[in-house]
Formats: structure tokens, C-alpha cells, sequence
């Protein structure tokens, strides 16, 4: 029997990654708060769910990529979450980026359900989910996750298995550290380079030629050659709105994990104070 796919939070990851399960030919059932990418992925060929819970009564694997632990757990649990609807044997892969000690707890109320639960933290960005060319950072039982391969290698180009459960989150906050230093590193040094007259195009390609800039470093640049209209506007100011809380959140879930392992991190700590700046948000006040 063909495996059946299930697919939580249509975001700008979320919603391409549901559209390769689409496209693999799996049978896809979706739900998100917002009816418009729902729509979009019925006109693909995926099938509508109006609860988490009737989503995961029609699927094999769940994937569920949604903003933080908060909205996973609600996702997941209560009278219409998918923890309600879901048959023993059904594999839960959380896409989100969460704490360690989420997965973990959501994972023992998933094993009263004889329900396998993965943390399977991604990273790659939209334009990769687009592609199918993401990374998925796994964590838990081999077994299960064996079960879910058609659902992961249909998202995903590479599936690295990164131990126990929980594993995949470490994994993830870890990388998510170099990011955001990474992008804090290359706006600070294009805001030097404008500030004394130095062509940024020149910056690059010295950083270019000998390594130390990165292609996702030179994207992330990019966002700051925008024409002021545009990177002021109310739409790209929402959008970076977006990505700011997302960093934010993300790192403050890293020294989170850093205070429980006793050790401390400057560098990301100061970073997770100026992420705002780093991304050109005009009004950081404004939540």
C-alpha cells in the first residue's frame, strides 16, 4: 500500500514542502489556520483536512512545520489534535524548530498512542523546499524513520540521521548559531565597507575569492541592496518583521540549551540583541 502523506503548517517552507509530496505522487492530506495555501495545495492535487486530527486519521506520516513548541504541542495534542486521530503505527515528524525537551515530552504522549515521534529539524531555506533539495536533521528510532523515507526523500535531498531523539533539534539550534553570526558578521562588515567607501560588490569578491563569505551569507546580503522603497515598504517590512522573530526565537532556544549544558555563548547571545538591525527592520518595537 502506498504510503499517505500529512502535511501541518503551509508556510513559506511548509507549503513547497507539501507541494513535493504532491508532485512524488503520494497522497496528501493538509491543514493550516489559513485557508488560501490550503487552496493552493488542493489545486495541486493534495486533499483538505478541517483539524490536525482529521489530518492524521487519513495518514501514514504527519509532518509538522509550524512556528514554535507551542504550536506544535497544540497541533498535536487535545480533543482535535493529531495525537486524537492518529492510528498506532503512524510516524510524527516535527519539522519545527523546537527545544530538545519538547520533542521529548510530546514523544511520550505519542508512545501512549503507539505513535512514533521524530524530530526532523530542516534546514535550506524556501528556495531549496522548492526544489526538494533541503537537509533533514533526524533524531529518534532508525526504525521509524525507515518507515517514513517516501514522505523525507520526497522533501528532502539528504537525510541525516543525528541521534537519539532530541538529536535533530541540537543539531539544528547548533547550526542555527552559525547562521545568525554568520549573518551578523556580513552585515556589519557591508555596513564598514559603505561607511568608508568601499564598493560592497568589491567586499564580496574579496571574501569570495578567499572563502570566507558564503553563498548563503552573499544572499542574505542581498536583502540590503534593495532600493530603500522597497525594503521599506509595508510588505518587505512584514516579511522581515517575520524572519526577526523567527531568529530571535531561535536563539534564545540555543542559549537555553547552552545555560542547561553550563556553558555560556557571548557571541550568539549579543547577536540574538541586534537581530532586528542585522535584518533592516525599521520599527523593532512593533510586534
Amino acid at each position: 500500500m502506498a504510503l499517505r502523506a500529512g502535511f501541518i503548517g503551509l508556510g513559506n517552507i511548509g507549503a513547497p514542502m507539501a507541494a513535493r509530496l504532491v508532485a512524488r505522487g503520494l497522497e496528501t492530506t493538509v491543514h493550516d489556520l489559513r485557508p488560501e495555501p490550503v487552496q493552493e495545495l488542493v489545486r495541486q492535487g493534495a486533499k483538505a483536512a478541517g483539524s490536525p486530527r482529521q489530518l492524521a486519521a487519513a495518514s501514514d506520516v504527519v509532518g509538522i512545520c509550524v512556528r514554535d513548541d507551542d504550536e506544535v504541542r497544540g497541533a498535536l495534542c487535545g480533543d482535535e489534535g493529531v495525537l486524537a486521530g492518529a492510528a498506532p503505527g503512524t510516524v510524527v515528524a516535527v519539522h519545527s524548530t523546537v527545544l530538545p525537551q519538547t520533542v521529548e515530552s510530546l514523544a511520550e504522549e505519542a508512545r501512549a498512542r503507539q505513535v512514533d515521534l521524530l524530530d526532523v529539524c530542516l534546514t535550506g531555506g524556501a528556495a531549496r523546499a522548492q526544489q526538494g533539495e533541503l537537509t533533514l536533521l533526524a533524531g529518534g528510532d532508525a526504525e521509524p524513520l525507515e518507515r517514513a523515507r517516501p514522505y523525507l526523500d520526497a522533501v528532502a535531498r539528504t537525510v541525516l540521521p543525528c541521534g537519539p531523539l532530541g538529536s535533530g533539534c541540537k543539531a539544528k539550534l547548533c547550526l542555527n548559531v552559525l547562521t545568525y553570526l554568520q549573518w551578523t558578521a556580513a552585515f556589519e562588515a557591508s555596513s564598514l565597507a559603505r561607511a568608508v567607501g568601499l564598493p560592497v560588490e568589491t567586499l564580496e569578491a574579496a571574501g569570495r575569492a578567499n572563502g570566507q563569505l558564503t553563498d548563503l551569507m552573499v544572499q542574505f546580503l542581498s536583502l540590503h541592496k534593495l532600493p530603500e522603497e522597497t525594503r521599506r515598504s509595508e510588505g518587505m517590512q512584514n516579511l522581515l518583521r517575520g524572519h526577526t522573530l523567527v531568529a530571535e526565537k531561535d536563539l534564545a532556544w540555543a542559549l537555553q540549551l547552552a545555560r542547561q549544558a553550563g556553558i555560556g555563548l557571548p557571541g550568539a547571545a549579543l547577536a540574538s540583541q541586534i537581530m532586528a538591525r542585522v535584518y533592516g527592520l525599521e520599527d523593532p518595537g512593533r510586534r
